[in-house]
Formats: structure tokens, sequence, C-alpha cells
């Protein structure tokens, strides 16, 4: 028989009861607590706020930026995997680093950066804006703010499949006589892909309850520009705690639902590998 290995870390018991009892003060009980603060609502109350034509606006204006952002980071975030990733360039260890940036700066300092980026006086908005093109306080800037949370997760996602592919597989491409099209979409992106998938997926649930970039460069106008985590603030400034805890308890619902269908999709890409795996 076979002796089992010794754990890595000292004190098994002692460091799996600790990380325990910390995810569940961390995660845990926030999320039961919404679930019980939303638990108070009455039926006639739930109809009343889900069937608000403010609030529908705003779940519309949400999941259509969080959506466009997405998919927008999924593509700029393969490109820049792949280049810090397959190419060696003078400020490459710069860009990697800088890719971590929305993640070090607070979220309301972005936004109220890019609101002065891209107003129709700021550095880059007063180019735009005799292009009739609007970015700050508008439906666009909400997409950008989004996009700016939300690309290191496509990022720091795709990057390490990318670097663990052995380019072996493609040389073998290359003397069979394939070209660059058929080695990318035949053999590196059916490898990404569940990574891709995933990094997007990310990408959308942060997107959903972003609140501190967007509410800076959105306009924040009702039916337009609304954003679903602003209207839970609303609820809060109003001591509507039902209201708000049932309308983000929705947004965590989607988020776990979304983010289990991406946990679905990468299984049953990934099942025909290990079918063909000796």
């Amino acid at each position: 028989m076979f002796s089992r290995p010794k754990p890595v870390l000292p004190g098994l018991t002692l460091s799996l009861g600790l990380s325990v009892v910390y995810l569940s003060l961390i995660v845990l009980l926030p999320a039961i607590m919404l679930v019980l603060k939303a638990a108070e609502i009455t039926w006639n109350e739930l109809l009343f706020y889900f069937t608000d034509p403010r609030l529908i606006a705003s779940f519309k204006v949400t999941f259509l930026a969080a959506a466009l952002a997405s998919i927008i980071d999924g593509i700029v975030g393969l490109l820049l995997a792949w280049i810090l990733v397959r190419y060696e360039f003078r400020g490459r260890k710069f860009i990697d680093t800088l890719i971590d940036l929305p993640f070090a700066l607070p979220t309301a300092v972005a936004g109220l950066t890019l609101s002065a980026l891209f107003a129709a006086n700021g550095w880059i908005g007063q180019w735009l804006a005799p292009l009739g093109i609007t970015i700050s306080y508008s439906f666009y800037g909400i997409i950008l703010a989004m996009m700016f949370t939300s690309l290191p997760f496509v990022v720091r996602t795709i990057q390490p499949v990318l670097e663990d592919f052995s380019p072996e597989y493609e040389e073998a491409a290359v003397s069979l006589g394939a070209n660059r099209a058929q080695i990318f979409y035949r053999i590196v992106w059916p490898h990404i892909f569940p990574a891709f998938l995933l990094g997007i997926g990310l990408a959308f649930v942060r997107s959903l309850g972003e609140f501190g970039a967007v509410i800076f460069i959105a306009g924040n106008m009702p039916y337009s520009t609304e954003v679903v985590s602003l209207m839970v603030f609303t609820y809060i400034g109003e001591y509507n705690y039902v209201a708000a805890s049932t309308v983000a308890l929705s947004i965590l619902i989607v988020s776990l639902v979304f983010l289990l269908l991406i946990q679905l999709l990468q299984k049953y890409y990934q099942l025909p590998k290990s079918r063909s795996m000796p």
C-alpha cells in the first residue's frame, strides 16, 4: 500500500479550520444576511419593485453594458495575453504590470480619471467631441468603465494557459503543412477557449456589480444611464434596506448562475481532451 503524502502546509487541521472560518466570515455570513433581509419582502412589494420601469431600465442598461464590455475585453484581453506571452520587446514588463492597475486603483478614482479624460474638454474627449462622439456621461462611458475594471480578469485567465501551451504542437503542425490560421483555430484556440470563456464570464460578473467607476462617468440619468448598483445605493439612501437587499440578491443569483453555466461549458469543452488521453 502507498503511504499518504505529507501535507505541504503544517497543521492541516488548523489551516483548514482557519480557512473555513475566514471564508464564512467574509463570504458566507454577508450572503446569509443578504438573503435573510431580502426574505422580509412581501409578494406585493416584490411585484411593485420589479415592475418599476426605472428599475427595469437600469437592469437593461447594466446587462447590455456588461455584455458589450466583457466581449470587447475578451478580444482585447486575448490580444494582450498573446503579445505578452509570445513576444519579447522593450516595455513588456511594464505593460504586464500595468494590466493589474485596475486591481490596485480604487474604482472611484478610476471613474473620476476616466470622466476627466473623456469629457468634452478632456485630453481625449476634446478630439472625440468634434466627431460627435460622447463618452463621459453617456452609455458608452458605462461600457468604458466596466472594460477598465474587468480587463485584468480576461488577461490573467488566458495568460497562464498560453504560457503552459507547448510550442511542439505548433511545430508539428507546421511540418505537416498547416498555415498560421489553421494552427491557431485548430490547435491553439481549442486549448485556450475554456480559459477565454472563463475570462469573459468573470469580466461579465464583475461588470454587473460595478459601482464606483461607473457612477462618476455615467451621468446617472434615470431610464438611460442608471445601473442596478446605483439603484441599490438609492434604496439604501431612502432607508429601504429590504428593496436594496432584494435587488442586490437578484444580481448575486444571476452572477452565481452565470458562473455555474461557465463551469459547465468549460467541462463540456475539456471532456473531449480527457477522453483522447491514453
